[in-house]
């Protein structure tokens, strides 16, 4: 735990007292040693992509290569696919019908995918507000993925995440990750698209595949619209 309560208040640019009261609503992971706070940094910096506060430096300079391309939501989303009255009155009765969802790459053991989903909404909320949410697993080395994989869920009924704004989900995007980097990337692309109003819309609304994918597309970096978003497995058709 390598970030005291002092210098993530500093990262952050908001007073200890603030970072009291979000410890204990439960939304800011922290860990409690010798009655001191103190936070894992890719943590901190996760936290801070989902909730727009940038770190300083920004998440994106934090061993990041400049040789090393983002990662592509929607190409992340077509590998994970897109799925319609996801089951679940409560938060792990969702993460149970998540780890089942052909999405997930086969490889990977549904009983630890589900303890590590548990495992780190136990730290802290994974809701972003507004009835979106991002869970993953707290660790994105140890499932092994080889490529960001994003599955992108429309929930049947709205669950309690225990979101800042008290808001229920009703939308997530679970995500795997290969490396921290790909992680802190595509969860700040996730974060990027999900201010764009379109693409809210398109999420509220439950629009289709090709729709969401569509826009998507116009939301990419300059840098990236050379290069098609596969069509890929059609998944969890409405």
């Amino acid at each position: 735990m390598n970030v005291t309560l002092r210098e993530a208040a500093r990262l952050l640019d908001v007073s200890e007292k603030t970072l009291y009261r979000w410890i204990q609503k439960g939304v800011l992971p922290a860990y409690r040693i010798h009655d001191e706070y103190r936070f894992n940094r890719v943590e901190l910096e996760e936290w801070a992509v989902t909730h727009r506060r940038p770190l300083r430096p920004p998440p994106a300079a934090a061993g990041a290569s400049p040789q090393t391309p983002p990662p592509n939501l929607g190409e992340a989303i077509v590998r994970g696919g897109v799925y319609y009255r996801v089951g679940g009155r409560t938060r792990d009765q969702v993460f149970e019908s998540l780890v089942t969802l052909p999405g997930i790459p086969r490889h990977v053991n549904s009983a630890l995918l589900l303890e590590m989903l548990r495992t780190r909404e136990g730290l802290a909320s994974t809701a972003v507000g507004g009835g979106f949410a991002v869970p993953h697993p707290r660790n994105p080395l140890v499932l092994g993925v080889e490529e960001p994989t994003v599955l992108l869920c429309f929930l049947e009924h709205p669950v309690d995440f225990g979101a800042l704004d008290g808001v229920r989900v009703h939308t997530l995007f679970l995500l795997l990750s290969p490396t921290v980097e790909a992680h802190l990337q595509t969860l700040a692309r996730i974060a990027f698209v999900l201010r764009d109003a379109p693409f809210r819309r398109l999420l509220e609304k439950r629009a289709t595949r090709e729709a969401l994918l569509g826009r998507l597309a116009e939301l990419r970096p300059a840098s990236e619209r050379s290069r098609p978003v596969p069509r890929g497995p059609r998944k969890g058709a409405a």
